[in-house]
């Protein structure tokens, strides 16, 4: 049984380390701020200029003039500051933010990321993706495996305009835990149910498998 958008963000919750600087990307990646461990200190950091936010908000909680990168409401935490975007982008820019989690539409083996347009349709912009791509230390890519019509997004070479080159760390998607090393995408964990043999087929990149898979653990 695949993973969904919430299995997906409390297996990426679990590599986030005491202490940490944290830059939650739009879509699943926002999930994150849900799932962080009682008692760990992490601070999130949201582009548009929050630092210090919080989990989503139940009803009673929204404020509309409150919200994320992604547009979507959120809640801010004891000591959280508000600042303008330059001064967010300050932060980032100067590698101040331990990790970063993001979105993607193709991975490549090589890490290489695809995840701000798909030619011939209407996009805003890519948003601060090229600069967080470009600063982080660690980039953690939370995606779907295949896309709708089957194909697989993790690849031997990106078919869509690049974000950055060689910058993801590790794959989290609804079947596998999957490492980028130099020598290809190596499988770490496996959904419950699914088999490395699913996931082999599922990826059109090296796929490196290594000794028993063990099966993700959320």
């Amino acid at each position: 049984m695949s993973l969904d958008k919430h299995g997906i963000a409390k297996r990426i919750a679990q590599e986030v380390e005491d202490g940490f600087y944290v830059n939650l990307g739009i879509g699943i990646p926002t999930l994150v701020a849900n799932y962080i461990p009682a008692g760990m200190n992490v601070v999130l950091q949201s582009e548009n200029g929050l630092l210090g936010m919080g989990p989503f908000p139940t009803e009673a909680e929204v404020d509309p003039d409150l919200i994320n990168a992604g547009k979507q409401t959120v809640t801010y935490l004891p000591g959280s500051s508000l600042f303008s975007s330059a001064e967010s982008f300050a932060m980032i820019r100067g590698e101040h933010v331990q990790l970063t989690i993001l979105g993607a539409m193709e991975v490549s083996e090589r890490g290489d990321i695809a995840n701000w347009k798909i030619p011939g349709k209407m996009v805003k912009g890519m948003g601060g993706a090229m600069d967080l791509v470009a600063s982080a230390k660690n980039i953690i890519v939370a995606m779907q495996h295949n896309s709708r019509d089957g194909q697989s997004k993790l690849l031997k070479n990106c078919s869509l305009p690049i974000t950055g080159l060689a910058c993801v760390k590790k794959i989290v998607t609804d079947l596998a835990v999957i490492d980028v090393t130099p020598e290809g995408f190596r499988l770490l964990e496996r959904a419950p149910g699914v088999t490395v043999e699913e996931i082999q087929a599922a990826t059109e990149g090296k796929l490196i498998v290594e000794g028993d898979i063990p099966e993700i653990k959320v």
